[in-house]
């Protein structure tokens, strides 16, 4: 009898680990391929991919953004609600919320986890800082969530996420400066993005391995813009002011308030190399003859389509790599073309780059324009 009992109760805790393991499974670890490479591609060939059950549709999924206050997140939200409404995707969506929290972390995992707990089937999210969010990762899984942040990212493995190499842009843009000063020492500014986030982390420590690579001697000054125009034009006139001159420059976003700070100061124009603000491009199509050798590259706001696109393949059942990249698009003086990579004739502050073909992400300018940055009630 004593032997039967023991056999029930190791049956009975067998169950139980059983049922614990396959609450908190989240994805399963399979081989590749991935569900359409021409628009998810591993980020390397390290890469791992991930396959959730499948879920039957339609779906609903939320965007918790964090912060909100510049041209590039408002555009990013107006992007995410376009997408939800066309055809193709929004057959496969039952509700799209929208909530950006600002900068607080703990109030960005409250939205996620108040998301979770009303059901919703996925969450895409820029993260507001690249850690703390372990304990919604486990909530997720555990409650067969699909959880992908794009753009600044988390320092983990545990979810599917979707970027550009940040480091790369950092590093491109060193080399286009070295390139197009023509020599290896001199005065740079540096206008860094939002503090705390791994975009802006990344992006500094790419651009300082190669300026303060063996061999050369510039010295940088750093100032804080948050990728917001005003605040960079404004960072940049106190530069000026204080610095009198510099030799190059590289910023991480409100790239045409910088410009516009150098015209103000009466400062010659220098190599530079930024985001990809129309509004810039169009200020390099206008000066590059006059000194402004400008490169642009594109963090583009239509990383949340890719990003909701990866989170419905996901819950279809497709295998998925668990981090996936984007190409970095870039333009210069030497190649922007009206009405392809640039609009002279649009006056709003507008991202250029905001067409992932292979993705098919393909968006015009009044599509997303016409979309509010409000939170969805």
């Amino acid at each position: 009898m004593k032997t039967w009992t023991r056999s029930l109760a190791t049956l009975a805790c067998a169950g139980l680990l059983v049922s614990a393991t396959n609450a908190w499974a989240g994805p399963k670890i399979v081989s590749g391929p991935g569900a359409d490479p021409a628009c998810f591609k591993p980020w390397s060939n390290q890469t791992k991919f991930f396959q959730w059950d499948k879920k039957p549709g339609p779906y609903k999924i939320a965007l918790v953004n964090g912060f909100v206050g510049n041209t590039w997140r408002i555009q990013m939200v107006k992007t995410a609600k376009a997408f939800a409404e066309q055809p193709g995707i929004k057959e496969h969506i039952k509700e799209f919320k929208v909530v950006s929290t600002g900068t607080d972390v703990a109030a960005q995992l409250g939205a996620m986890e108040d998301f979770i707990n009303q059901g919703f089937d996925a969450i895409v999210t820029i993260a507001v800082a690249p850690d703390g969010f372990d304990r919604i990762i486990r909530l997720a899984d555990k409650n067969n969530v699909v959880v992908v942040p794009f753009d600044n990212i988390l320092d983990t493995d545990k979810v599917m996420m979707v970027n550009e190499d940040q480091k790369e842009m950092g590093r491109a843009s060193a080399k286009w400066l070295i390139d197009e000063m023509g020599k290896k020492a001199g005065d740079i500014l540096e206008v860094r993005g939002l503090p705390g986030n791994s975009v802006d982390r990344d992006r500094h420590l790419g651009f300082r391995e190669i300026m303060e690579a063996s061999g050369n001697k510039f010295n940088i000054t750093e100032v804080v813009g948050n990728w917001d125009t005003g605040t960079s034009q404004k960072v940049t006139a106190d530069a000026l002011a204080v610095h009198g001159h510099f030799d190059g420059i590289f910023t991480q976003g409100g790239s045409d308030g910088t410009v516009q700070a150098l015209m103000a100061a009466k400062h010659p124009f220098v190599p530079m190399s930024g985001e990809g603000e129309n509004e810039y491009r169009k200020q390099i199509a206008d000066h590059w003859k006059d000194g402004l050798k400008g490169m642009s590259y594109g963090q583009s706001p239509a990383l949340v389509a890719i990003a909701t696109k990866a989170a419905i393949s996901a819950l279809q059942g497709n295998v998925m790599p668990q981090l996936i990249s984007i190409p970095i698009p870039v333009a210069t003086y030497k190649d922007l073309k009206p009405g392809t990579n640039y609009w002279p004739d649009l006056n709003a502050n507008f991202f250029a780059p905001n067409q992932f073909t292979p993705c098919g992400v393909n968006f015009t300018a009044p599509e997303i324009m016409a979309q509010s940055e409000k939170n969805t009630q």
